[in-house]
C-alpha cells in the first residue's frame, strides 16, 4: 500500500504540467496505464462468456446475451479513463468525453474523410463487386433506399454484431479509451502500435470456440489465431492512427464497420478474375491512392487541430502537426 501511495503522489505532482515543456512521464505512469488497458481488455473478452452455453457464437440468443453484456461493459469502459486520469493526476483543459473522441468540433470531415480514405483502400474489392454484381448502379441505390433493406438488415442479429455493436464497442473501448492513457507515457507513435496488441490479443478468444465446436484442424485454428491476430493488429493501427490524427471515435467506427462488411480482400479470386488484369490495376491504384491521400484526409486542420487526445503530450509529433 505504501508503494502506491508513494506512486500516487509521485503522478500527482506532475497535475498541470501536461502541455508544457517541462513535462516527462513519471515512473509508474506507463505500468499504470497498461494495466488499466489490459484490465479494460480483459472485462471486455471476458463479458462474452458470462453466460454459459452450448450454442455456436452465431446464434441468435448467444448473440444477443452477448451484446448485453458488451454495451454494459462499453458504457462503464469511460469510468477506466476517469479512474486512470484521477489517480495518475494527468489533467487537459479537454473534457473526458473530448478525449474520447465525443465531441462536434470538425464532425462532419469525420464522418466523411475517414470513411473515405479506407473504401480507397479497398478500391480493387470494390472493383470486382462492381464487375460482378448483376444489379445495375440504379439497382443498388434503390435498395439503399429502400426501408424494408434496412427493417431487414435490423433484425438479423449476425448484421447488427458486425455493423454496428462490434464497431462501436470496439473502438470506443480500444481505442477511445486505450488510447487516451497510452499516449502521455508512450506519445502518439508508440502508442499507434502498442494500443493494437490489446486488440489483437482480445480476439484470439475466437479460437476457444473453434477448439470447443471442433471447427478445423488443430493446425488450421492456429494458423487462423496468428492470421486473425495480424489482421486485427494492423487494422487497429490504422483505426488508432485515424483516431489520434482526427480526435474523433466516429471515423474509425464507419472504418470498422466498412471493413467488417467487405472482409479480407480476395486476392486469390482477383488472380482467377476474367478481367483480371482490371481488377489488379485497380487494386494497385487503391493502395498507391491510398498512400498519397492518408496523410492530406487525416490533416488535423480540418478536425480541430490539435486534437484533444494530442494535448496529452508536451513533445510535438508530425502525427499531431497539421
Amino acid at each position: 500500500m505504501a508503494g502506491e501511495e508513494d506512486l500516487s503522489e509521485d503522478l500527482l505532482t506532475q497535475e498541470g504540467k501536461l502541455g508544457n515543456g517541462d513535462f516527462t512521464p513519471p515512473d509508474g505512469l506507463c505500468w499504470v496505464s497498461v494495466l488499466s488497458c489490459l484490465l479494460l481488455a480483459c472485462s471486455y473478452v471476458g463479458s462474452l462468456y458470462v453466460w454459459r452455453s452450448d450454442l455456436p457464437r452465431d446464434h441468435p440468443v448467444v448473440i444477443k446475451r452477448r451484446f448485453t453484456s458488451v454495451l454494459i461493459v462499453s458504457g462503464l469502459s469511460p469510468l477506466f479513463v476517469w479512474t486512470w486520469r484521477e489517480f495518475t493526476g494527468v489533467r487537459t483543459s479537454s473534457s473526458l468525453l473530448a478525449l474520447m473522441g465525443l465531441r462536434f468540433e470538425g464532425i462532419i470531415p469525420a464522418v466523411l474523410l475517414p470513411l473515405l480514405l479506407t473504401m480507397v483502400l479497398f478500391l480493387g474489392p470494390l472493383t470486382q463487386v462492381a464487375m460482378d454484381c448483376p444489379w445495375t448502379f440504379i439497382d443498388g441505390v434503390r435498395v439503399a433506399l429502400d426501408p424494408c433493406f434496412w427493417m431487414l438488415c435490423l433484425s438479423d442479429m449476425r448484421w447488427l454484431r458486425n455493423q454496428v455493436v462490434a464497431p462501436l464497442t470496439e473502438e470506443l473501448v480500444f481505442r477511445a479509451c486505450m488510447l487516451p492513457m497510452l499516449v502521455p507515457c508512450a506519445g502518439p507513435f508508440t502508442a499507434i502500435f502498442t494500443c493494437p496488441l490489446f486488440f489483437g490479443v482480445a480476439h484470439f478468444h475466437h479460437v476457444i470456440e473453434l477448439l470447443r465446436f471442433r471447427q478445423g484442424t488443430l493446425s488450421g485454428i492456429f494458423l487462423s489465431a496468428v492470421f486473425q491476430f495480424s489482421y486485427t493488429a494492423v487494422f487497429g493501427a490504422y483505426t488508432a492512427f485515424i483516431f489520434i490524427r482526427t480526435g474523433h471515435l466516429i471515423g474509425p467506427v464507419l472504418c470498422h464497420s466498412f471493413c467488417n462488411y467487405m472482409g479480407f480482400p480476395a486476392i486469390s479470386s482477383a488472380l482467377d478474375h476474367p478481367q483480371r488484369l482490371a481488377v489488379l490495376c485497380s487494386y494497385l491504384l487503391g493502395v498507391l491512392l491510398f498512400l498519397i491521400f492518408l496523410f492530406p484526409f487525416t490533416d488535423p486542420f480540418y478536425y480541430g487541430s490539435p486534437t484533444p487526445v494530442c494535448s496529452l503530450t508536451s513533445s510535438p509529433s508530425s502525427l499531431c502537426l497539421s
